[in-house]
């Protein structure tokens, strides 16, 4: 069975998801789509050459949303990491990114796209939920990858203070992928115990570990202004327990009807979408803070939705017009 994945906007991120599916041999078809044709060409050109010295072939196209009719899941990578760096703040990113997801999501119903729908643009709640508003594709097959990563940002500080592997950390952050995002810690546990009774043992600050894991994407913002490594591991993980129908839990952005909103929370993906969710034993103060996040995401899907659609412009021109706009949406949302 032929395995076909497309992938919209190609730049950093979108980049990195095509690398790691082309070296890992994940799809057999990939379909390229971005609105830099010189880009994205030399980015396929660049993916063929290397076949030669790879153990899998991957038929690579460029740039017709036909290509999408029949694929298994196509990967939203759309955005202006441009945008982000005038204030360092996943929002920033809202004018031009929900503008542009508009657009393609009138593309991709044109298609007759009906498979799975990855969502990593950000702010990544709300363009889920454009997406599933406006190409009609049923709630549990458009996923965006949400807390996926802030997770394993939270795996990764709460590892390095233990001197293990993150892969021995099992828990979740939970909420908006932004900062009302939160770390459930009644649901983590470490060294075959729960992370508080850890934390008595060693010290540790579950405080100060949160917060890491929700400004993580920013210490690498500073460093190379862009981040792209580990989300497109966070995608290509979520990508794959479609395609093989792995039946994992994973805390990604899914409609919950008791917010009537998209919101991180972990459920089992497998080849139809999202197939079941969990039910997690939460304290009262992380169901508040749940609440008070899937709240935050919906106002602003509101406000977002009642924006006049612009036309497709390019990234200096839609940044330059409007930053006014971007600069007055008082929002401390980090990076990617």
């Amino acid at each position: 069975m032929t395995r076909k994945v497309g992938i919209i906007g190609v730049g950093h991120v979108g980049a990195a998801v095509a690398h790691q599916i082309i070296i890992t041999g994940a799809t057999d078809d990939l379909a390229l789509i971005d609105i830099d044709t010189k880009k994205v060409e030399a980015d396929a050109l660049d993916f063929e050459d290397a076949m030669a010295n790879l153990p899998s072939h991957t038929n690579i196209t460029v740039n017709d949303y036909a290509e999408l009719a029949d694929a298994d899941v196509i990967v939203s990578a759309v955005g202006n990491i441009g945008i982000q760096k005038i204030k360092l703040d996943r929002f920033a990113e809202v004018g031009f990114t929900s503008n542009a997801v508009k657009h393609v999501a009138a593309k991709i119903k044109a298609s007759g796209f009906n498979g799975i729908l990855i969502v990593i643009s950000n702010p990544c709640d709300i363009q889920t939920m454009i997406y599933q508003q406006l190409t009609g594709l049923p709630q549990n097959h458009v996923m965006g990858t949400g807390t996926l990563l802030d997770s394993a940002r939270m795996q990764r500080a709460v590892a390095a203070c233990l001197n293990i592997d993150p892969r021995s950390v099992t828990g979740y952050n939970l909420g908006e992928h932004g900062n009302s995002q939160f770390t459930a810690w009644s649901t983590v546990r470490v060294l075959g115990q729960p992370i508080q009774a850890v934390a008595e043992q060693r010290g540790l600050n579950l405080d100060d570990l949160d917060n890491e894991a929700r400004i993580g994407g920013y210490h690498v913002m500073i460093g190379k202004h862009y981040t792209n490594y580990a989300i497109a591991a966070a995608t290509t993980h979520l990508l794959n327990a479609v395609l093989s129908d792995a039946h994992t839990e994973m805390p990604v952005s899914n409609y919950r009807p008791e917010f009537d909103c998209y919101v991180s929370y972990p459920v089992i993906v497998g080849r139809n979408g999202v197939l079941t969710s969990t039910q997690l034993d939460l304290s009262a103060n992380e169901q508040t803070k749940l609440a008070q996040s899937a709240n935050f995401i919906k106002t602003r899907f509101t406000d977002i939705m009642q924006l006049p659609l612009e036309d497709e412009t390019t990234t200096d021109e839609y940044t330059q017009s409007h930053l006014t706009e971007l600069q007055q949406l008082d929002v401390a949302n980090f990076v990617e």
